[in-house]
């Protein structure tokens, strides 16, 4: 088992040596300490200090921060921070909130965080669901635009034009806004049609 620091500033004029000073005397080792210098728009899992330090923790370690807000960059992050560690099998000590796994008082905590993480996360459902239906029923549709026959018909009708000059498919396909797949798509739907007209 490892211990694993992991300190976070927003700016490079803030100074973490207060939060290095803190994991050295929890004992973590100086060369075991991840940092990053971001503001606290980034998510966790997207700042650079913080995948290494994931990609470098294995099962059994603990991650050591100075307190519990140096994971993320609002509660939700925290606790999603948090969880991701769990369920990969690296605990989490917070020296300032009394946060370690080793006690009793500190697995409740995890616990509890762990339990809020999974209640946020239903909450967002509900709520993007109950906005989904309320809009659904004042006729909103979701998905793709339908597209206007006429205006496929003649988009095909450009595109084989300019196949005729000798243009290769994707070129073709980006004179008239399409990718190529989105070409070959509208390509086999008509296809499909003629052939039901046969």
């Amino acid at each position: 088992m490892r211990l694993l620091g992991y300190t976070r500033v927003s700016t490079s004029s803030q100074d973490a040596q207060l939060q290095v000073d803190a994991l050295t005397s929890a004992g973590v080792q100086k060369r075991d300490v991840f940092a990053d210098v971001t503001s606290g728009s980034r998510k966790a899992v997207e700042r650079p200090g913080m995948m290494k330090l994931l990609e470098h923790a294995a099962e059994g370690d603990t991650v050591v921060v100075w307190r519990v807000d140096r994971l993320g960059r609002s509660l939700i992050d925290v606790l999603n921070t948090v969880n991701l560690m769990r369920e990969r099998g690296v605990h989490v000590r917070s020296i300032s909130d009394g946060i370690d796994p080793a006690t009793s008082t500190g697995r409740l905590m995890l616990n509890m965080l762990a339990t809020l993480a999974e209640y946020e996360r239903e909450l967002i459902v509900e709520r993007v669901n109950a906005g989904i239906a309320a809009a659904r029923q004042n006729g909103t549709r979701f998905g793709r635009p339908l597209s206007n026959p006429a205006v496929i018909a003649d988009k095909l009708e450009l595109v084989k034009e300019a196949r005729a000059k000798g243009r290769t498919a994707e070129d073709a396909a980006r004179l008239v806004g399409w990718s190529r797949a989105t070409l070959y798509r509208h390509q086999q739907a008509e296809a499909a049609r003629d052939n039901a007209k046969m």
